[in-house]
C-alpha cells in the first residue's frame, strides 16, 4: 500500500518525484504514461499525473439538435466528450489503476482554481473519495516541494474548488445556451452556420467593436503647431511655441508673421527639476504579458505558455498570479546567490548582494494563492523565446531590489520677438535600477545645451506645421488584456485565450485588434435585440460572486441558481425575436463571406469576380461566371489565405496574403505566369522518391516553381527548388543537438 500523489502534468510529476525521493525515483511506464515510485522517509509514494483536465461538462441526457435552455449537466471523462481528447484516456486509466492500491491520496496540482478542479474531479470520479490531502507550492524546486509535502493540508481547498466548479458551470451554461440560440436563429432562415459566444467573449468583443465605432465616427479637426529649429552653445535645440496647438489658423499666421526672418532668440527662463524614478514592481501575469509584447512582440497567449513551461521545469515560480508582491519567505539572498552562478548575471547579482537589507519594490496587487513571478535560481539551457522571457523575468526581479533612478527635466523658454518657444529635455543622472533592467528600459533621453539666462540662441528655421487630430488607437494584444483586467472581465489565465478565440472566429483581425464587419454586425444585432448577452456588468457581477465563493462568503448553489434565472429570462426574450435576429445574422454572414472570399475582378472575362472556393483537391480561386468563364488558379493546401485590395505591379492580377504558422505573412500574386516569377528553369529528370513510379516535373504555384510528382493526386510528393532549378538544401542539425543526444546516452549507460 502506498500514498498516491496526483499532479497536473507529466513534467510536474517528474519534478515532484525527484524532489521527494530519498534516493533516485523509479520511473515506470504504462502504455506511454509515466509514473514514479519513491521512498520519502518511512513512506512509500507513487506520483501519477493527469494531462490537464481529464473531465469536461456535458448534458446528462443529450438533446436533439440545438434545443435550449440546457441546465441538467454533469462531469464526464473528456475522451467521451471530444475526439480531440482521446489521448487523455490512457492517463485516466493509469490513474484509475494506481488508485486501486493506494491507501491515501494527495493532490499536487497547480495551486489555483483550475488545478483545484482538476484534482477534485480525479479524487471524486477516479479515486472514489470525497476528499484528499493538498500540497501547496509556488515553485517546483526541491526545498519548496518537500515543504509543501511535509505541510500538506488534510483537505482540499474547498473554497477554491467550489469557485472553480461554479466558473465551469457558469461558462457552460452561457456557452452552450447562447451558442445554440444564435445557431437556431440563423438556421431558421435556411442558412446552417454553427455560431458561438460566451460569458466573457461577448463583452470582450463589444469593447473592441465600440473602439472601432469611435474610430469610424471620428472627424479629424485641423490644428497648427510652430517649431523652432536652432542652435545654442554649438548644440542643436528644438523648441515649440508655448501655445502648442493653434486651433485658429489666423492666430498661427500672426505669430509666423511676427517672427519672420528672425535669426536669433534670447533664453528668457530656465527650469531644472530632479526627481526619483522608483524601480518597477515585480511581475504579475498581466504585466509580464504586456512587457513581453512591448519588448519582443510575443503575444500574451504564447507568453503564458512559455512561462508555464519555465515553471514546470523549476526555473520560475507559478506564472498565473495576480500578485505584484515578493514575500521574504522566498529567500531573496538565496535566489540572487544562485543566479550569480550564471555568468550573464554574475556582476549584477554581486552588486545586489552588497545591499544589507534587500527589499523589493512591491506593488499593491495581491493574490491569495501565489506571490509575484520570480526566478528560482535553478539554471537550464534556454534558447530563442523562452530565453528572452526568462531574461526579462530575471532582470525585472533584480531591478525591484535596486535603488530609484535619478532623472532631470530641463525646460528652456526662448524669446523671439516676445513669442515664447519652449524646449524640453529629460536625462538620466543616476541609472541605478536601469542598469539591472537593461536593455528593457525604454526612456527618452533628450539632453539640452547647458545655457544660461540671456544667452543667445541662433535660429535656423521656424516652421508652421499643419496637422489633424487623430482617432483613438485600436487595442493591441497587450492593451486589450489590460483593459479586460481593468474591467474585471475574465481571469488572469483566460484573457489571452478569449482574445485568441475572437481571432479564430473572424470577429477581429490584424496586429492591432480591428473589429471585422462580422464582429461589428454581430454586436450590432445583439445590442438591438438582446443586449443582456453582451452586458459586461452582468459578467462582472458573476466574477465577483465567484471570488466570494472562494472566500466562503457565498454558496455555489445560490450563484448557479441566480445565473439560471437570468439566462432563462435572456433566452425567453431571445426566442420571441429569433426570426429578426436570424435574418440579421444571415445577411451579415452572407456579406462577410463574400468580402472574405472575393479576390478581385476576373482578368480573363472582365465581367466576373474571382473568389476562393473549396473543391475535391483543396482550395482554389475561380471566376464566379463559371461555366461561361473557366478561369482558375491553384492555392497551396496548407496555411491561411487572406484577400487584399492590392494588384500586382507586374501583371495587374490580384494579390493575396498567404499565412503560414511560425512565418511572416507573405503577399503574392495569384498568377503563376507573372513576369516576376518567370525564370528559365532546367532540372535533371528524376523519379518520384515517394512512389517510385511517377516523374518529378516542374509545377508552378502562387509562390513560384517547385517539383511535383506527375501522378498527382494519387501521389502528392513535392520538393522545393531554387529559381535556378537547383534543389533547396536542408539545413543540417546543429552540432549542439548532437552533443545533447550523446550526453543523454552517456547518462543512461
Amino acid at each position: 500500500m502506498y500514498e498516491l500523489i496526483i499532479t497536473e502534468k507529466p513534467n510536474a510529476s517528474k519534478r515532484i518525484a525527484e524532489a521527494l525521493a530519498d534516493g533516485k525515483p523509479i520511473k515506470e511506464n504504462l502504455k506511454g504514461v509515466p509514473y514514479y515510485k519513491v521512498t520519502h522517509g518511512n513512506r512509500d509514494l507513487v506520483i501519477g499525473c493527469a494531462v490537464g483536465h481529464l473531465f469536461g461538462l456535458a448534458e446528462k441526457v443529450k438533446s436533439k439538435g440545438f434545443k435550449y435552455p440546457v441546465f441538467d449537466i454533469e462531469w464526464v471523462p473528456n475522451y467521451e466528450v471530444s475526439k480531440s481528447a482521446d489521448f487523455s484516456k490512457k492517463y485516466f486509466n493509469v490513474l484509475k489503476k494506481l488508485a486501486k492500491n493506494a491507501k491515501s491520496f494527495t493532490v499536487a496540482c497547480d495551486y489555483d482554481i483550475e488545478g483545484e478542479v482538476i484534482g477534485l474531479n480525479i479524487i471524486r470520479f477516479i479515486c472514489n473519495r470525497n476528499d484528499a490531502n493538498r500540497m501547496k507550492f509556488s515553485t517546483l524546486t526541491k526545498p519548496d516541494v518537500i515543504a509543501a509535502y511535509e505541510n500538506a493540508s488534510s483537505t482540499l481547498d474547498w473554497g477554491q474548488a467550489e469557485a472553480g466548479e461554479a466558473r465551469h458551470f457558469l461558462d457552460y451554461f452561457y456557452g452552450i445556451n447562447l451558442s445554440r440560440a444564435l445557431t437556431s436563429a440563423i438556421t431558421s432562415t435556411g442558412m446552417f452556420k454553427i455560431l458561438s459566444t460566451g460569458r466573457v467573449q461577448g463583452p470582450a468583443l463589444k469593447i473592441i467593436v465600440d473602439r472601432e465605432k469611435e474610430i469610424q465616427k471620428f472627424t479629424p479637426v485641423p490644428f497648427w503647431q510652430i517649431e523652432l529649429q536652432g542652435e545654442a552653445k554649438k548644440s542643436p535645440i528644438i523648441a515649440w511655441h508655448k501655445e502648442d496647438k493653434f486651433w485658429d489658423k489666423k492666430k498661427a499666421d500672426k505669430v509666423m508673421k511676427n517672427v519672420k526672418n528672425e535669426k536669433t532668440g534670447i533664453v528668457a527662463d530656465i527650469e531644472r527639476k530632479k526627481f526619483k524614478q522608483s524601480p518597477p514592481h515585480p511581475f504579475d501575469l498581466t504585466s509580464l504579458q504586456t512587457e513581453a509584447y512591448r519588448c519582443f512582440g510575443i503575444k500574451p497567449k504564447e507568453t503564458l505558455s512559455i512561462a508555464q513551461n519555465l515553471y514546470t521545469n523549476g526555473i520560475i515560480s507559478y506564472p498565473r498570479t495576480s500578485s505584484q508582491q515578493l514575500p521574504k519567505a522566498i529567500g531573496y539572498a538565496k535566489i540572487i546567490t544562485a543566479l550569480r552562478k550564471n555568468k550573464k548575471y554574475s556582476d549584477l547579482c554581486g552588486d545586489l548582494l552588497k545591499i544589507k537589507n534587500l527589499e523589493p519594490n512591491n506593488g499593491k496587487k495581491t493574490d491569495p494563492a501565489h506571490p509575484a513571478i520570480y526566478p528560482t535560481g535553478v539554471s537550464r539551457r534556454l534558447e530563442d523565446r523562452p530565453a528572452k522571457i526568462y531574461d526579462l523575468i530575471v532582470k525585472r526581479f533584480m531591478a525591484t531590489f535596486s535603488t530609484p533612478a535619478v532623472r532631470e527635466t530641463m525646460i528652456i523658454n526662448i524669446d523671439v520677438k516676445k513669442e515664447i518657444f519652449i524646449a524640453k529635455g529629460s536625462r538620466t543622472i543616476e541609472k541605478n535600477w536601469h542598469v539591472f533592467y537593461a536593455p528593457y528600459v525604454k526612456l527618452e533621453e533628450t539632453e539640452l545645451p547647458n545655457v544660461k539666462k540671456d544667452d543667445v540662441v541662433d535660429v535656423k528655421k521656424i516652421i508652421l506645421h499643419s496637422k489633424e487630430t487623430q482617432p483613438p488607437k485600436r487595442y493591441t494584444h497587450s492593451s486589450i488584456i489590460k483593459e479586460l483586467e481593468k474591467r474585471s472581465l475574465g481571469t488572469k489565465a483566460t484573457r489571452a485565450d478569449i482574445v485568441d478565440r475572437l481571432y479564430k472566429r473572424n470577429y477581429v483581425k490584424g496586429e492591432s485588434l480591428e473589429a471585422t464587419d462580422l464582429g461589428v454586425h454581430i454586436i450590432g444585432i445583439l445590442e438591438k435585440y438582446c443586449s443582456k448577452i453582451i452586458d459586461e456588468e452582468l459578467t462582472r457581477k458573476f466574477e465577483k460572486d465567484m471570488e466570494l465563493i472562494r472566500e466562503n462568503k457565498k454558496k455555489k448553489e445560490q450563484i448557479l441558481k441566480d445565473a439560471k434565472t437570468v439566462l432563462k429570462d435572456i433566452l425567453a426574450d431571445f426566442k420571441k425575436k429569433q426570426k429578426e435576429i436570424g435574418k440579421g445574422l444571415n445577411t451579415t454572414f452572407t456579406e462577410t463571406r463574400d468580402a472574405m472570399t472575393t479576390v478581385g475582378p476576373c482578368p480573363t472575362c472582365g465581367e466576373g469576380k474571382l473568389s476562393i472556393r473549396k473543391g475535391k483537391f483543396g482550395r482554389f480561386i475561380a471566376c464566379d461566371k463559371y461555366p461561361e468563364c473557366k478561369t482558375t488558379f491553384k492555392l497551396p493546401m496548407s496555411g491561411g489565405v487572406d484577400v487584399t485590395d492590392k494588384v500586382c505591379e507586374h501583371c495587374k492580377y490580384p494579390v493575396v496574403k498567404m499565412i503560414k504558422k511560425g512565418k511572416r505573412p507573405q503577399e503574392v500574386c495569384i498568377n503563376p505566369e507573372c513576369p516576376a516569377k518567370k525564370v528559365e528553369i532546367k532540372v535533371k529528370p528524376k523519379k518520384c522518391p515517394k512512389c517510385g513510379e511517377g516523374d518529378m516535373v516542374v509545377r508552378k504555384s502562387v509562390y513560384g516553381a517547385f517539383l511535383a510528382c506527375n501522378r498527382f493526386p494519387k501521389c502528392r510528393c513535392i520538393e522545393k527548388i531554387n529559381q535556378d532549378g537547383s534543389p533547396v538544401v536542408k539545413k543540417k542539425k546543429k552540432a549542439k543537438k548532437k552533443k545533447k543526444k550523446k550526453k543523454k546516452k552517456a547518462k543512461k549507460q
